[in-house]
């Protein structure tokens, strides 16, 4: 199958212009004006800009946490992630602690194969990394998984103590692959967290006040100084408040190759949403917390100028009616996380680039250009160029949508709420392509189950090196 895309405004992290984009099979094979050529599909992006496909670093889909799972799986996840611009997800594949992480690698192809809509990759979650098993994570590479991520947090579930962390670090930087961290204190939050049930505190509020910004900000300067003890370089996922920017900002300006990410939730919402009636806050129970309001411009500076560099989602859904309400009466015991896999790049283009607090070119270094360069899969993702996967959206600057649980067009996540309820943008998909073929168009559904493929990505190659 051949696309010809006629008469769009091309928009990568550098370029911006007007020309043609033909596509044989799932290849950019020629970009220029006025092609002339035959294909089996024409596009007319006439006042539309066409942009690489989204890619969203930070994804938990088919996950089990706290008793239950995400909500949504790779089927119903990877199909809401494409209506919405993305295009490719990095999606947490867990070891199971005390088991081989090749065993968690393999559980997690099980999930996606034969269902994703879309291409994925998977990072590895290391629970515990023991000598005699730091082998594996040479041979996850060889796999093409070249990334992992480790908790500072929820100690007796996902967390590593710092030898624990230092062990993979150095492993990770040996071979030439990366580390992801969450990182909050959570020895200290469990203990605010016990304080605070002590004296009868359940509320979703709670879930933010018992997690103040200090104890993330420590977890990200402990990981970063661990990290270049190590000789690796690091990657803050879902970074919140200004106090733990401000230790990205200074391990930077040191020559330390420290990267992190922000999500669309600490850009737009904050910790007055735990406040709403009849256990309504818990919608926005994840972890991080959202904070106080006024971090939020700190956070667009770091986007701004280069201190964060990614807009991921941390996209992991669960249902408000049988499974937030498992925490209706301890806040402990509600479900972490929020779902917007399908709302990001609607969101960053509607407050970012037509807000003016960020240019076009930003936009798409930040939703999908940066990730492909940090995590191995640039030019082949990332961009719109002769020889890289047709992964293209064809984006209307000047399509407004309210975002609703219940808007056939901005939900389609296995989820009964939207962390984004009622707001309104302007600037939408309207036809998304992933490797030559669309698969959605004005709102339909062209794409199948299955359509996916694993992407087998490379060594960190110090393209983003500070």
């Amino acid at each position: 199958m051949s696309v010809l895309i006629k008469n769009g405004r091309i928009i990568t992290a550098v370029d911006d212009y007007f020309a043609d984009v033909y596509i044989d099979k799932d290849t950019v094979t020629l970009i220029g004006q006025n092609l002339t050529m035959v294909a089996d599909t024409v596009i007319d992006a006439s006042g539309k800009l066409v942009i690489p496909g989204g890619i969203d670093p930070h994804t938990h889909l088919d996950m089990p946490f706290g008793g239950t799972y995400s909500a949504d799986d790779f089927e119903t996840g990877t199909r809401a992630a494409a209506f919405g611009g993305t295009t490719s997800i990095i999606d947490f594949a867990i070891q199971t602690k005390g088991h081989s992480t090749l065993a968690g690698l393999d559980t997690w192809h099980s999930k996606a194969e034969g269902k994703a809509a879309i291409d994925y990759a998977f990072h590895m979650i290391v629970t515990d990394m023991p000598d005699e098993r730091l082998p594996e994570m040479s041979h996850l590479a060889d796999e093409g998984v070249t990334s992992y991520k480790l908790f500072m947090a929820y100690p007796g579930v996902f967390y590593s103590d710092d030898a624990t962390i230092y062990r993979a670090m150095r492993k990770a930087g040996q071979d030439g692959t990366m580390v992801c961290m969450h990182a909050e204190n959570g020895i200290v939050i469990d203990e605010i967290i016990k304080g605070a049930r002590a004296e009868g505190k359940t509320a979703p509020i709670w879930h933010a006040l018992t997690r103040p910004t200090r104890m993330e900000a420590e977890g990200v300067h402990r990981a970063i100084a661990i990290a270049e003890v190590a000789e690796v370089p690091v990657y803050i996922v879902h970074l919140s408040s200004a106090d733990a920017l401000n230790e990205v900002r200074r391990a930077r300006d040191r020559g330390v190759t420290a990267f992190a990410e922000t999500c669309p939730q600490y850009l737009f919402l904050d910790q007055s949403y735990y406040e709403k009636e009849n256990f309504e806050g818990a919608k926005y129970v994840m972890t991080p917390a959202l904070r106080e309001q006024w971090n939020q411009a700190e956070l667009w500076k770091g986007l701004q100028f280069g201190d964060l560099h990614a807009v991921a989602t941390d996209h992991c859904p669960f249902c408000f009616n049988g499974q937030k309400e498992l925490g209706r009466d301890d806040f402990t015991k509600i479900p972490n996380g929020a779902p917007g896999i399908e709302n990001r790049m609607a969101l960053m283009y509607n407050g970012g680039a037509n807000a003016g607090r960020i240019s076009l070119n930003k936009f798409v270094e930040l939703t999908s250009t940066n990730a492909a360069k940090t995590f191995g899969m640039f030019p082949r993702k990332g961009t719109i160029a002769v020889g890289s996967d047709a992964d293209i959206v064809v984006f209307d600057p000047n399509h407004t949508e309210t975002i609703s649980v219940n808007n056939p067009r901005t939900h389609h996540m296995r989820v009964d709420y939207s962390t984004y309820e009622g707001v309104t943008v302007t600037g939408f998909p309207d036809i998304v392509l992933s490797r030559g073929k669309v698969i959605c168009d004005n709102g339909e559904y062209k794409g199948k189950m299955g359509d996916g493929r694993f992407i087998k990505r490379a060594r960190y190659n110090g393209i983003l090196r500070a």
